[in-house]
């Protein structure tokens, strides 16, 4: 049935493939920069990860006005200003984020300060308060993951307060993301596992949840098949250039699919548990999926069946009598999570992480009650349900 109205919006050029790194000084040119700055960690420059990128500005006019590489794991608006302040004093005119997904966050954020001055964030923070475009951005990423090199939020934390501050705008967006296979090739097994099952989700669920549209489907459903068709190929083979390639468009393509349709309940939850809990954010996708699909199928289960395609292939959907498609492809999840499990030792249940007690699940289920994300689940959520769900992923 074609869905009533919708709009579907994605500004970010992607250039991809086996030398998408030696693009960036022509692209920075053509947007009239000639000082980028790099926002990058420690572990990405201690993993010379950035050696490419600078031997890619050797024989160009462009120069890099400076490397800032203090982002911690979770960035703060210390990080933010801190990163500004350097920009300012090393006269950049443009960032390039290399990184996953806090010095993403970070890089936008500082973007914000270089463009309007001075060094109060929390006036832009919520929806849409940047009055005008920003300095030139490029993201590229290291995990492919967090599709945050094509979405138009960041967070960062306020270690003041305690909390953490969420930024929405369109401006926010980068002006390219470069996926270069290079940038992931020293994943260790257990963070590209993790980090395709985050992608994985943002898939599903913008597949599943009820603001979907017949173009965010088309780049989820070639998201799910990339990952299926690749993930365990480069847990067997880490150094299979073509496919670390695929994994990195499939986590753009779910980044693009879910900052056009929302996600739902595995990201309500996730949230909150890596809040109480401290778990990385893929981890806690990884943790929900098979048991939020399951609690959504009443209502969803046509969608949930359309997922057996993209995930088994066309024999095995071909040969599974309609009515017992969405539990064959829930069925299908819980042994690709069984075999990441063999192969890398990511947990698939609250209890195997050893960081959580059924003692938290009243407060986990509180904050998944009041994230925003639980709005757009196809089904709606009680208190109970989410214990409930809770409890069948302990």
């Amino acid at each position: 049935m074609a869905k009533p109205y919708y709009e579907f919006f994605c500004p970010v050029k992607v250039i991809a493939g086996h030398a998408a790194l030696e693009h960036i000084p022509f692209e920075l040119a053509a947007l009239g920069a000639k000082r980028p700055m790099i926002i990058t960690d420690k572990g990405v420059r201690a993993n010379q990860l950035l050696a490419p990128i600078e031997a890619a500005f050797e024989s160009t006019d462009i120069e890099i006005g400076v490397i800032f590489d203090d982002v911690p794991p979770d960035s703060s608006l210390e990080t933010v200003r801190a990163a500004a302040q350097a920009y300012r004093e090393n006269n950049c005119d443009a960032i390039i984020a290399v990184g996953g997904g806090s010095v993403i966050d970070t890089s936008k954020t500082a973007n914000i300060l270089v463009s309007e001055g001075g060094d109060d964030l929390l006036k832009y923070s919520g929806a849409h308060n940047l009055p005008r475009p920003l300095k030139p951005f490029f993201v590229i990423p290291t995990t492919s993951g967090t599709g945050s090199e094509v979405t138009l939020a960041a967070v960062v934390s306020d270690n003041q307060k305690n909390v953490k501050l969420a930024f929405a705008s369109n401006y926010l967006m980068p002006h390219a993301a470069i996926l270069d296979p290079r940038m992931t090739q020293t994943l260790p097994p257990h963070l590209t596992a993790m980090t395709a099952m985050d992608a994985m989700t943002h898939a599903i669920e913008a597949y599943t949840c009820i603001a979907a549209n017949p173009i965010s489907d088309a780049y989820a459903t070639a998201a799910i098949k990339k990952i299926s068709k690749s993930l365990f190929d480069v847990l067997d083979n880490p150094s299979d250039a073509n496919g670390r390639l695929e994994l990195a468009q499939a986590s753009t393509m779910a980044g693009i699919a879910f900052s056009n349709s929302m996600v739902g309940i595995v990201h309500s939850l996730g949230h909150a548990l890596g809040a109480v809990a401290h778990l990385p954010h893929g981890l806690c996708m990884n943790l929900f999926l098979p048991y939020v699909l399951e609690y959504n199928k009443d209502v969803n289960g046509n969608k949930i069946a359309d997922l057996l395609l993209p995930l088994a292939g066309a024999d095995i959907y071909a040969q599974t009598p309609a009515n017992q498609r969405a539990d064959k492809a829930i069925e299908m999840l819980m042994t690709m999570r069984d075999h990441i499990n063999s192969l890398t030792k990511l947990p698939r249940t609250l209890s195997e992480t050893g960081k959580v007690s059924q003692a938290q699940f009243d407060e986990i289920a509180e904050k998944a009650l009041n994230d925003g994300s639980i709005i757009f689940n196809p089904k709606e959520a009680t208190f109970k349900d989410l214990k409930s769900i809770l409890e069948k992923a302990w």
